[in-house]
């Protein structure tokens, strides 16, 4: 059976792994998440993440999570831009998480960013998670 939410099920393991103190969660390899992991990669919210492979035409994404004094780095991690409902946003309109502490990681036409590196590309697009 197919997935309806790819991404939104990545950050559901990212949190669920965190929240149990897991040092590597893993999820099913695509475009699109490993785009989303090098954002939050340069960021500073993950170690890193390599891609396995299970077996032909089968990645794995295995993510080393981040920890500071015990405590999980990615403190809130949620989903804008749902399947159902897609959120687009103009450049003058891009959100702010937790008035710039956080950030909004954005599918924009040069590619996968966060809202800081959209303003300076001065690109709006579709909202798909904010991270804090």
């Amino acid at each position: 059976m197919s997935m309806t939410d790819p991404l939104g099920d990545m950050l559901t393991r990212i949190r669920n792994a965190q929240q149990a103190h897991k040092p590597t969660v893993a999820a099913p390899a695509s475009k699109i998440r490993a785009n989303v992991l090098e954002v939050l990669k340069r960021e500073g919210y993950i170690r890193g993440f390599t891609r396995e492979d299970v077996r032909p035409g089968v990645a794995e994404l295995k993510i080393e999570l981040k920890y500071v004094d015990g405590e999980p780095v990615i403190r809130e991690i949620s989903r804008v831009s749902k399947p159902g409902r897609r959120i687009y946003s103009k450049i003058a309109d891009l959100p702010r998480v937790y008035n710039g502490l956080g950030i909004a990681i954005l599918s924009t036409p040069r590619g996968v960013m966060s809202d800081s590196e959209a303003r300076a590309a001065n690109v709006g697009g579709e909202v798909l998670c904010r991270v804090f």
